[in-house]
Protein backbone atom coordinates (compact mmCIF):
# COMPACT_ATOMS: atom_id res chain seq x y z
CA UNK A 1 0.00 0.00 0.00
CA UNK A 2 1.37 3.38 -1.06
CA UNK A 3 1.16 5.98 1.70
CA UNK A 4 2.46 8.90 -0.39
CA UNK A 5 -0.09 10.42 -2.77
CA UNK A 6 1.49 13.86 -3.05
CA UNK A 7 2.36 13.38 -6.73
CA UNK A 8 -0.35 10.84 -7.50
CA UNK A 9 -3.62 12.79 -7.14
CA UNK A 10 -5.90 12.89 -10.19
CA UNK A 11 -6.13 16.33 -11.75
CA UNK A 12 -9.40 18.19 -12.31
CA UNK A 13 -10.18 18.52 -8.58
CA UNK A 14 -10.42 21.67 -6.50
CA UNK A 15 -7.55 22.55 -4.19
CA UNK A 16 -9.78 21.46 -1.30
CA UNK A 17 -10.28 17.99 -2.75
CA UNK A 18 -6.65 17.61 -3.77
CA UNK A 19 -5.53 18.50 -0.25
CA UNK A 20 -8.07 16.03 1.16
CA UNK A 21 -6.83 13.18 -1.03
CA UNK A 22 -3.17 13.98 -0.29
CA UNK A 23 -3.73 14.16 3.46
CA UNK A 24 -6.16 11.27 3.94
CA UNK A 25 -5.95 8.98 0.90
CA UNK A 26 -3.80 5.92 0.38
CA UNK A 27 -3.40 3.57 -2.57
CA UNK A 28 -4.16 -0.14 -2.26
CA UNK A 29 -2.75 -2.69 -4.67
CA UNK A 30 -5.40 -3.83 -7.15
CA UNK A 31 -5.22 -6.32 -9.99
CA UNK A 32 -5.05 -4.62 -13.42
CA UNK A 33 -8.18 -4.76 -15.54
CA UNK A 34 -6.15 -6.18 -18.43
CA UNK A 35 -5.71 -9.37 -16.43
CA UNK A 36 -9.46 -10.03 -16.81
CA UNK A 37 -9.95 -8.73 -20.36
CA UNK A 38 -9.95 -12.07 -22.19
CA UNK A 39 -12.21 -13.70 -19.60
CA UNK A 40 -14.75 -10.87 -19.97
CA UNK A 41 -14.54 -10.86 -23.77
CA UNK A 42 -15.30 -14.58 -23.82
CA UNK A 43 -18.45 -13.86 -21.82
CA UNK A 44 -19.73 -11.24 -24.19
CA UNK A 45 -18.60 -8.05 -22.46
CA UNK A 46 -17.98 -5.45 -25.20
CA UNK A 47 -14.39 -4.32 -25.59
CA UNK A 48 -15.51 -0.68 -25.23
CA UNK A 49 -16.83 -1.43 -21.74
CA UNK A 50 -13.56 -3.03 -20.72
CA UNK A 51 -11.72 0.00 -22.12
CA UNK A 52 -13.84 2.27 -19.91
CA UNK A 53 -13.02 0.12 -16.88
CA UNK A 54 -9.31 0.25 -17.69
CA UNK A 55 -9.41 4.05 -17.99
CA UNK A 56 -11.27 4.31 -14.67
CA UNK A 57 -8.73 2.06 -12.97
CA UNK A 58 -5.80 4.00 -14.39
CA UNK A 59 -7.23 7.23 -12.95
CA UNK A 60 -8.77 6.03 -9.67
CA UNK A 61 -7.83 2.39 -9.08
CA UNK A 62 -6.83 1.47 -5.54
CA UNK A 63 -7.62 4.87 -4.02
CA UNK A 64 -8.80 4.51 -0.42
CA UNK A 65 -10.53 7.55 1.10
CA UNK A 66 -12.12 8.19 4.51
CA UNK A 67 -15.75 7.05 4.82
CA UNK A 68 -18.60 9.18 3.53
CA UNK A 69 -21.12 10.47 6.08
CA UNK A 70 -23.88 8.44 4.36
CA UNK A 71 -24.24 5.20 2.39
CA UNK A 72 -22.40 3.52 5.27
CA UNK A 73 -19.22 5.13 4.10
CA UNK A 74 -19.28 4.44 0.36
CA UNK A 75 -16.82 2.17 -1.46
CA UNK A 76 -13.92 0.74 0.52
CA UNK A 77 -11.64 1.66 -2.37
CA UNK A 78 -11.96 2.30 -6.11
CA UNK A 79 -11.60 -0.83 -8.25
CA UNK A 80 -13.76 -1.64 -11.31
CA UNK A 81 -15.54 -4.98 -11.53
CA UNK A 82 -18.77 -6.73 -12.60
CA UNK A 83 -19.43 -5.10 -15.99
CA UNK A 84 -22.97 -5.27 -17.34
CA UNK A 85 -24.77 -3.80 -20.34
CA UNK A 86 -28.30 -3.34 -21.60
CA UNK A 87 -30.09 -1.22 -24.18
CA UNK A 88 -29.52 1.90 -22.06
CA UNK A 89 -25.75 1.52 -21.89
CA UNK A 90 -23.09 -0.07 -19.70
CA UNK A 91 -22.32 -0.05 -16.00
CA UNK A 92 -19.56 -1.44 -13.84
CA UNK A 93 -18.87 -1.63 -10.15
CA UNK A 94 -16.94 1.36 -8.75
CA UNK A 95 -15.43 -0.61 -5.87
CA UNK A 96 -16.39 -3.04 -3.09
CA UNK A 97 -18.77 -1.98 -0.35
CA UNK A 98 -17.25 -0.74 2.88
CA UNK A 99 -20.21 -2.06 4.88
CA UNK A 100 -23.24 -4.25 4.23
CA UNK A 101 -25.71 -2.16 2.21
CA UNK A 102 -28.48 -3.33 -0.17
CA UNK A 103 -26.91 -1.84 -3.28
CA UNK A 104 -23.68 -1.63 -5.24
CA UNK A 105 -21.64 1.46 -6.05
CA UNK A 106 -21.54 1.79 -9.82
CA UNK A 107 -20.16 3.89 -12.66
CA UNK A 108 -22.92 4.64 -15.16
CA UNK A 109 -23.03 4.88 -18.97
CA UNK A 110 -21.92 8.53 -18.99
CA UNK A 111 -19.38 8.22 -16.19
CA UNK A 112 -21.81 8.99 -13.37
CA UNK A 113 -21.09 7.76 -9.85
CA UNK A 114 -24.15 6.18 -8.27
CA UNK A 115 -25.81 3.25 -6.56
CA UNK A 116 -27.75 0.31 -7.95
CA UNK A 117 -30.23 -1.41 -5.65
CA UNK A 118 -33.79 -1.94 -6.83
CA UNK A 119 -32.90 0.60 -9.53
CA UNK A 120 -30.00 2.70 -10.81
CA UNK A 121 -29.62 6.16 -9.28
CA UNK A 122 -26.70 8.43 -10.29
CA UNK A 123 -25.58 10.45 -7.27
CA UNK A 124 -22.97 12.65 -8.97
CA UNK A 125 -22.30 13.35 -12.65
CA UNK A 126 -18.68 12.17 -12.28
CA UNK A 127 -16.39 10.33 -9.88
CA UNK A 128 -14.75 13.70 -9.25
CA UNK A 129 -18.10 14.93 -7.92
CA UNK A 130 -18.21 12.10 -5.38
CA UNK A 131 -14.64 12.86 -4.26
CA UNK A 132 -15.47 16.56 -4.01
CA UNK A 133 -18.48 15.73 -1.83
CA UNK A 134 -16.29 13.69 0.53
CA UNK A 135 -13.76 16.51 0.75
CA UNK A 136 -16.47 19.11 1.38
CA UNK A 137 -18.10 17.00 4.09
CA UNK A 138 -14.75 16.67 5.83
CA UNK A 139 -14.06 20.40 5.48
CA UNK A 140 -17.52 21.48 6.67
CA UNK A 141 -17.51 19.16 9.69
CA UNK A 142 -14.21 20.68 10.84
CA UNK A 143 -15.39 24.31 10.61
CA UNK A 144 -19.12 24.19 11.42
CA UNK A 145 -20.28 25.28 14.87
CA UNK A 146 -23.22 22.88 14.61
CA UNK A 147 -24.22 19.93 12.43
CA UNK A 148 -27.92 19.03 12.23
CA UNK A 149 -29.24 15.80 10.67
CA UNK A 150 -32.76 15.68 9.23
CA UNK A 151 -34.45 12.49 8.00
CA UNK A 152 -37.49 11.70 5.84
CA UNK A 153 -40.23 14.33 5.69
CA UNK A 154 -38.21 16.64 7.96
CA UNK A 155 -35.90 17.24 4.99
CA UNK A 156 -38.72 19.26 3.37
CA UNK A 157 -38.32 21.84 6.12
CA UNK A 158 -34.88 22.93 4.89
CA UNK A 159 -35.34 26.36 3.32
CA UNK A 160 -32.88 27.19 0.54
CA UNK A 161 -33.80 30.83 -0.02
CA UNK A 162 -30.55 32.70 -0.65
CA UNK A 163 -28.59 29.47 -1.23
CA UNK A 164 -26.64 28.49 -4.34
CA UNK A 165 -25.65 25.02 -5.57
CA UNK A 166 -22.09 23.90 -4.84
CA UNK A 167 -21.20 23.14 -8.43
CA UNK A 168 -17.95 21.24 -7.92
CA UNK A 169 -19.86 18.29 -6.40
CA UNK A 170 -21.73 17.91 -9.70
CA UNK A 171 -24.78 16.70 -7.82
CA UNK A 172 -27.60 14.69 -9.34
CA UNK A 173 -29.62 12.75 -6.73
CA UNK A 174 -27.28 14.13 -4.05
CA UNK A 175 -26.64 17.87 -3.92
CA UNK A 176 -24.80 20.47 -1.84
CA UNK A 177 -25.99 24.04 -1.27
CA UNK A 178 -24.13 27.09 0.07
CA UNK A 179 -25.91 29.80 2.07
CA UNK A 180 -24.83 32.93 3.96
CA UNK A 181 -23.35 30.95 6.88
CA UNK A 182 -24.31 27.31 6.20
CA UNK A 183 -23.71 24.37 3.89
CA UNK A 184 -26.45 21.81 3.30
CA UNK A 185 -25.97 18.31 1.89
CA UNK A 186 -28.93 16.31 0.59
CA UNK A 187 -28.62 12.52 0.27
CA UNK A 188 -31.52 11.13 -1.80
CA UNK A 189 -29.92 8.07 -3.41
CA UNK A 190 -31.22 5.41 -1.03
CA UNK A 191 -34.74 6.84 -1.11
CA UNK A 192 -34.82 6.79 -4.91
CA UNK A 193 -33.03 3.47 -5.48
CA UNK A 194 -34.90 1.50 -2.82
CA UNK A 195 -38.29 3.25 -3.01
CA UNK A 196 -37.90 4.32 0.61
CA UNK A 197 -38.86 7.99 1.15
CA UNK A 198 -37.72 7.94 4.77
CA UNK A 199 -34.25 7.25 3.43
CA UNK A 200 -33.87 10.92 2.50
CA UNK A 201 -31.25 12.66 4.65
CA UNK A 202 -30.07 16.26 4.95
CA UNK A 203 -27.02 17.42 6.88
CA UNK A 204 -26.90 21.12 7.75
CA UNK A 205 -23.48 22.54 8.64
CA UNK A 206 -24.14 25.90 10.27
CA UNK A 207 -22.11 28.72 11.80
CA UNK A 208 -19.53 28.78 8.99
CA UNK A 209 -17.30 31.76 8.19
CA UNK A 210 -16.11 32.57 4.67
CA UNK A 211 -13.31 30.00 4.84
CA UNK A 212 -15.71 27.37 6.07
CA UNK A 213 -18.08 28.15 3.21
CA UNK A 214 -15.56 28.34 0.36
CA UNK A 215 -12.06 27.41 1.50
CA UNK A 216 -9.99 25.67 -1.15
CA UNK A 217 -12.67 25.77 -3.84
CA UNK A 218 -10.34 27.12 -6.54
CA UNK A 219 -9.52 24.58 -9.21
CA UNK A 220 -5.98 23.25 -9.36
CA UNK A 221 -4.67 22.70 -12.85
CA UNK A 222 -2.00 20.30 -11.56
Amino acid sequence: MNLNLFDDVPDGLTLRARSFVRAHGVKADVRPVEGHRQWWLERGVPAAVIDRMAAYQERWGGLVLPPAPHYDGGPKYFDPDSPESDSAGSWFEAGPQRASVPYSFMIGPRGEFGIHGDGWVPLHATVEGWVESLALAHHASMWAKQVTKLVGDDVDGVALDGYEPVRETMGLADTWWRGPDSLVAFYNGEAESLGFPRGRVALVYSGLDEWGLRGGVEADGG
